[in-house]
């Protein structure tokens, strides 16, 4: 028959020590307990409190009309108010680089473009955030692309006569970008570079502006935005001349393609959403889940056409981190060989 052992002799407060398990570590273990069920009800209870979304450029822009669509249904999916914050600057660095040293908590949020993540790690010497490990993906946003606009009064209306113009009047032509390294000023550089033109970059610190400008008769033409353009186009003060994207806009059936003129020539725009690295899965999960419910509403997307705002399209963060590497993957050699920077 087993003896029973002998009642142990230590203090009814010690902790046990048994088991490889010392009585340090116990003791750190009972401390730390309360915290993480501190931060594991914090993640069930996401969001307790309003979100801001960080548009990382001035009012007015392509982005920040996008935004707007989206902060309201957003906000009701969540159930808590999304508040837009335009922190625009340096190619939408300023803004960027506050999302980076935000609390990895969920509730502020980055809405990017291709500067941001993509581009400016090849335009900017000293970005103050790391582009791959200060950012987590969410979801993308919008993919669509650029329209290439001039001034009404321009005397060329295809894009064979636009080129055939510049290259009668070299460096005479111009056009105006939302800032050095935009998207705008990329797609301009891109065209001059694949068809031997020279033309003269005017860079602005917005696409309002800069629309605005070409829309005067100060600037020649502009490629960006199909929704900022839209009023200046209805007014007849631009006209649209041809779309970046590999097939002709459903909105602008009669507006050629850049490629059916300029094989090979594409350029995407790309609007998406990521949180500081280190936000917990499960609130990363939580905001997909929103915006992937958001984004398929097809009165969303009506509206955002309607606006001239490029489609709406979700995606799973892995989803969005594959398509980011393929960006910088294809912006890189480009802009190395025509030697664009930010300066």
């Amino acid at each position: 028959m087993a003896t029973r052992a002998p009642a142990a002799t230590a203090p009814s407060s010690s902790l046990p020590t048994g088991g490889g398990l010392s009585r340090r570590a116990a003791i750190s273990g009972v401390l730390a307990a309360p915290f993480l069920t501190t931060a594991a009800a914090a993640q069930e209870g996401y969001p307790s409190r309003p979100i801001r979304m960080v548009v990382p450029f001035v009012p007015g822009g392509g982005a920040d009309i996008t935004a707007r669509f989206l902060v309201e249904p957003l906000g009701a999916e969540l159930g808590q108010s999304v508040i837009i914050e335009n922190r625009g600057g340096a190619g939408g660095t300023i803004g960027t680089a506050a999302v980076a040293t935000a609390p990895a908590d969920g509730y502020t949020l980055l809405y990017g473009t291709p500067g941001p993540l993509i581009t400016n790690r090849f335009l900017m010497a000293n970005l103050p955030y790391d582009s791959d490990r200060d950012f987590a993906p969410v979801s993308l946003l919008t993919r669509g692309a650029y329209l290439l606009a001039v001034h009404k009064d321009v005397p060329a209306r295809t894009l064979p006569e636009l080129i055939a113009l510049a290259r009668a009047r070299p460096g005479e032509l111009t056009f105006a970008s939302a800032g050095n390294g935009a998207g705008s000023h990329l797609s301009g550089e891109l065209l001059s570079m694949m068809t031997g033109i020279r033309m003269t970059h005017v860079p602005y610190r917005g696409t309002a502006q800069a629309v605005q400008d070409v829309a005067s008769g100060r600037v020649t033409m502009s490629i960006d935005t199909y929704g900022v353009m839209i009023p200046q186009i209805q007014a007849g003060n631009l006209r649209p001349i041809a779309v970046t994207s590999p097939r002709r806009y459903p909105e602008l059936p009669d507006v050629p393609t850049v490629a059916e003129t300029v094989p090979g020539f594409e350029v995407g725009v790309v609007n998406y959403v990521c949180v500081r690295s280190g936000t917990p899965r499960p609130i990363i999960d939580r905001l997909n889940a929103a915006f992937v419910k958001v984004l398929g509403d097809p009165g969303l997307a009506q509206r955002m056409r309607d606006a001239g705002s490029s489609p709406p399209l979700s995606s799973t963060p892995e989803e969005l981190g594959d398509m980011l590497r393929s960006e910088v993957a294809k912006w890189g050699p480009v802009i190395r060989r025509a030697g664009i920077t930010a300066g």
